[in-house]
């Protein structure tokens, strides 16, 4: 299947309030329950393994309303790592919600992260990458990796004939009509592990793992 390009409605919040909050409640159960969480849990845990840490300072990128990373620093809690997470959107209406904890929420482009050089441990994000032309993802792994430490996590979904026929069967759960036209159109322009292979030897990290995970997720590790 070739990647096609279709623009979604959530990217522009492009509906009722009401289907905004629809689209954005049905991403966090997908997160929750269909290899969000435990992917990102598990690159964060492989992280902190090879760099011998205990605590990380994390930015999300494209976190929306800061649920995806609570619930990240929730399950790390629960296994002895400490996750202290900052989040950037580009959409300050995703930022709108009361943040848990005291987490930082800021409002900023994720190809000019405004951030000075290696301003935390680990940078990451979640379902983003693919929203990005092959340009584009290279500078945001650049700019990622100016601003870690350590390394940059992604977790994202991968193009599969499977995974593109599971989302239509998921029509039957989604709250939104936003995420009927969202979940389809991400599987189509998402990525596969051999050409993000091919695009992350054009960045400056020192070397890149790239895995399958549960339920179609793609987990990458760029180490610094």
């Amino acid at each position: 299947m070739r990647r096609v390009v279709i623009p979604e409605l959530l990217d522009t919040d492009s509906g009722t309030p009401e289907e905004i909050q629809g689209s954005l409640a049905d991403l966090a159960t997908i997160n929750r329950y269909l290899g969000g969480h435990r992917t990102t849990c598990k690159l964060l845990r492989e992280v902190a393994r090879q760099a011998g840490k205990t605590g990380l300072r994390f930015l999300d990128v494209g976190g929306g309303t800061g649920e995806f990373a609570g619930g990240v620093e929730q399950n790390l809690c629960r296994s002895g790592l400490q996750l202290h997470a900052t989040v950037l959107d580009r959409m300050p209406a995703h930022l709108s919600k009361e943040s848990r904890n005291g987490r930082f929420r800021i409002s900023g482009d994720a190809l000019s992260l405004p951030f000075r050089d290696r301003s935390y441990d680990v940078v990451g994000s979640n379902l983003f990458c693919h929203h990005l032309e092959p340009q584009q993802l290279v500078q945001f792994f650049n700019e990622a990796l100016r601003v870690s430490r350590i390394a940059v996590i992604v977790n994202d979904v991968r193009r599969s004939n499977f995974h593109l026929a599971a989302t239509y069967a998921g029509f039957l759960f989604y709250r939104s009509r936003m995420t009927r036209h969202d979940a389809p159109a991400s599987v189509r322009r998402a990525y596969t592990a051999d050409e993000l292979k091919s695009l992350l030897s054009k960045t400056t990290a020192s070397m890149v793992m790239i895995e399958n995970y549960y339920f179609q997720r793609l987990g990458i590790i760029a180490w610094r």
